[in-house]
């Protein structure tokens, strides 16, 4: 019996000179990723999965299509090793503009509109995220809760401890719009190369478009 070629895994699709990306057909289901969308090639997405317009998948993000679906909404962003995936039968929904931050774990819930998932946040099965909230770091959500909108949920097990104030979803709303604006620029400019051997005296200083909450609290 001939084997399967599978030197469509092994290399990806063309990716320009960002090199091959990770997107895998799994029985019978391709991803479809929208043309402004930005996959970065160390992220590794499979199956059934639809990414929209302007959303930013991160090195490391692993997005499974394969016992469920995924959709990631227009605008949202899935940063460096993330986990999405489900049970079998499960549909992950990530609405428009939803943030995940580093390193967290969406298994089979779904994420309201303009949400923020925290760093290494744990979101389990069924879990649903009103619009507008915002879960701290390291929390972790246990499976079938339900969340209204607009909440600060933090803690293990995790809590709701005050509302969304309007200028704290301000402050969350401008983080994810640098995100939005990330994969063109990415798309345009990305490119491997070969390290500098020194610092390049011409180097553009850093710039501070946005800040911590913290720290904008303190400006005011």
């Amino acid at each position: 019996m001939p084997r399967p070629d599978l030197s469509f895994a092994r290399r990806g699709p063309s990716n320009g000179s960002r090199g091959p990306l990770m997107l895998y057909e799994f029985n019978g289901s391709r991803p479809v990723v929208h043309p402004s969308a930005f996959v970065h090639p160390q992220a590794a997405v499979t199956g059934n999965v639809v990414i929209g317009a302007d959303v930013y998948i991160g090195p490391g993000a692993a997005l499974r299509g394969d016992w469920g679906e995924i959709v990631v909404k227009d605008g949202c962003n899935v940063q460096e090793n993330c986990t999405i995936h489900m049970f079998p039968g499960v549909k992950v929904v990530l609405h428009p503009g939803a943030h995940i931050g580093h390193g967290a774990i969406i298994h089979g819930a779904t994420i309201g509109a303009n949400c923020l998932v925290g760093m290494n946040a744990v979101l389990m099965d069924n879990v649903v995220l009103g619009e507008g909230c915002i879960v701290g770091a390291l929390s972790f959500l246990p499976a079938e809760s339900v969340w209204a909108a607009r909440q600060v949920i933090v803690g293990n097990p995790a809590r709701a401890v005050k509302d969304v104030s309007d200028e704290m979803l301000a402050w969350k709303t401008e983080g994810t719009r640098l995100y939005q604006q990330l994969p063109a620029q990415l798309l345009a400019t990305l490119k491997p190369c070969e390290p500098l051997r020194e610092v390049d005296r011409s180097r553009p200083p850093i710039t501070a478009q946005y800040a911590t909450w913290s720290a904008t609290r303190r400006s005011e």
